[in-house]
This record gives C-alpha cells, sequence and structure tokens, in this order.
C-alpha cells in the first residue's frame, strides 16, 4: 500500500544536498532536526522523515523538509552512494505493507 515517492531534482552544493519531491511531506514554514535524537522526539512526517535519514547516515548533522523539499547537510559532503541511500529512503517513505 502507499505511492513511491519520485525524486525530481537533486542537487548537491558542498555539504548540503537538496531534494525536491513529487510530494508534499510537510509544511511551508518547514521543520528542522539536528539530530536523530531530535527527529524521534518529533511527531510529524518530517520527524518521521528526519528519523530514517538519520538512520541510515551517521554523518548528517541537520535535515530541514519544507512543502516538498528535503535539505540534508552531510559532513565531509555527499557522494553517490550517500546520495542514493538518502533517496531510498525519500522514495520508500510513504510505501507500508
Amino acid at each position: 500500500m502507499g505511492q513511491t515517492i519520485s525524486i525530481q531534482r537533486t542537487v548537491r552544493l558542498g555539504e548540503v544536498a537538496l531534494f525536491d519531491t513529487d510530494r508534499t511531506l510537510g509544511g511551508q514554514d518547514g521543520e528542522t532536526f539536528a539530530s536523530l535524537a531530535e527527529a524521534e522526539a518529533g511527531t510529524t512526517y518530517p520527524a518521521r522523515l528526519a528519523t530514517r535519514l538519520f538512520g541510515v547516515d551517521d554523518r548528517l548533522e541537520k535535515v530541514f523538509v519544507a512543502s516538498n523539499t528535503v535539505s540534508a547537510q552531510r559532513r565531509g559532503g555527499w557522494d553517490d552512494q550517500s546520495a542514493e541511500a538518502a533517496i531510498q529512503v525519500m522514495t520508500g517513505f510513504f510505501r507500508f505493507y
């Protein structure tokens, strides 16, 4: 059940990656999470997504979710493998069986 989220565009700028999706993931005000513990304390969809992202990459330092965009800061920058891991988390976020 659920639908796969498509990543429309990914932009990597040093330690920050921006992921534009085809679904609204949170409000326009946005939510920021600076750690796994902070994300786990939240109850919103952005908090749940941030929890999953922090869970697959221990080099993440910050996740910001606003509307259909996810911005993630990663210590040491982004390589193809780390970006793909984040994309896999996001594309499967609304899928549940």
